[in-house]
């Protein structure tokens, strides 16, 4: 890359950089202050509230990455513009279409890292902060009815009473039912453990077989137990699935459709996931026509102010188009991407007016 390229990289990711801690912070402090209702002296502490915060910093990273982007890249130019750096920059010969170039390639860097953030660092901090919570109240990540969770695999219908926050189980019941959809076998197990194997141990099972001549009833001390329904697709219980991995999210997708039950939050979640790359390069193109305005056009704080907007229009849009897409069942490809439509629809008018003027 030009020497060019490299200096206006630095600039506008020292302010991106400065820019992502103030969002964090401000953030972080609403999310506390949210977090310290449910503090209780002899078990969710002010201590632990504030590591869940910390430990749920990636993940609001990663949903903050393009707003820092277009507001570091908003304060750089007009750092730049205010020194008549980007004046000196145009007259020696760089273009509109050059400049949109920069932006792309940086903001293909910067939606590059967001990925990443998405796929190594949320998912364990995101579950990790859960189970931190989750032991200091009730010990148990989720009841979803009266009568525990409820999983299909085939023609077996799974109940667990209790999922631990180590990924355990407790009182796990399968009825599994025949071609006919008679019931032909009940499964009852105390307790099961993932092991290494990628299998899970039931310890304790009783089993009762039912056939045309009686029901046969067999007790175990443990067995092993082979099944689609893994940690990772149990996880979905304690992280958001807008904080998952993408693998994990088209894992459970492809696990859902494969039992006939309906996926479209985490079908909008895996697209939401997959477009958000392409969000900050979107930002640093809508942020381009801020470099084209004089230092005595308009305040520096007006222009941040206008990028907050901005940014912050983008953040409520995808939330709000992601609700009304499972409200009203849309396909969840057209959620996911409907708000970085508008937007690049609007950067690129923005770059059209810029080199029309």
């Amino acid at each position: 890359m030009t020497l060019l390229f490299r200096y206006l990289s630095r600039q506008i990711l020292a302010s991106f950089g400065l820019a992502l801690v103030a969002l964090l912070a401000l953030f972080g402090i609403f999310d506390l202050i949210g977090e310290l209702e449910a503090v209780r002296p002899d078990g969710y502490t002010t201590s632990r509230a504030f590591l869940f915060v910390l430990l749920s910093v990636p993940g609001r990273a990663q949903e903050l990455l393009p707003i820092a982007a277009l507001l570091g890249a908003i304060f750089a130019f007009a750092r730049l513009a205010a020194n008549s750096e980007f004046t000196i920059m145009r007259a020696s010969g760089l273009s509109t279409a050059r400049l949109v170039g920069y932006m792309a390639v940086l903001g293909g860097l910067l939606g590059g890292a967001t990925l990443l953030v998405g796929e190594y660092l949320t998912p364990p901090s995101e579950r990790l902060a859960q189970q931190i919570k989750i032991r200091s109240t009730t010990g148990i990540v989720a009841q979803e009815f009266r009568s525990g969770l409820w999983a299909k695999d085939g023609r077996t219908f799974i109940n667990i009473r209790q999922m631990l926050p180590d990924a355990s189980l407790v009182n796990v019941r399968m009825y599994e039912f025949d071609d006919l959809f008679r019931l032909h076998r009940i499964q009852l197990s105390e307790s099961a453990h993932w092991t290494e194997t990628g299998q899970w141990q039931l310890k304790n099972v009783t089993e009762t077989t039912i056939t045309d001549q009686g029901t046969q009833v067999s007790r175990q001390p443990s067995m092993t137990w082979q099944s689609p329904i893994t940690p990772d697709l149990l996880s979905v219980l304690m992280v958001n699935p807008d904080r998952m991995a993408v693998t994990t999210l088209y894992s459970y997708v492809n696990y859902l459709k494969a039992n006939q039950q309906k996926a479209t939050r985490y079908e909008i979640a895996l697209w939401s996931k997959l477009a958000l790359p392409l969000a900050a390069p979107v930002m640093l193109l809508l942020a381009l026509p801020f470099a084209y305005q004089q230092a005595r056009d308009s305040k520096p704080g007006s222009r941040i102010l206008l990028g907050i907007l901005i940014g912050l229009g983008f953040h409520l849009l995808n939330r709000m188009f992601g609700n009304l897409g499972l409200l009203n069942d849309w396909p969840p490809i057209l959620s996911a991407l409907l708000p970085l439509t508008v937007f690049s629809s609007a950067a690129l008018v923005a770059v059209w007016r810029i080199e029309a003027r």
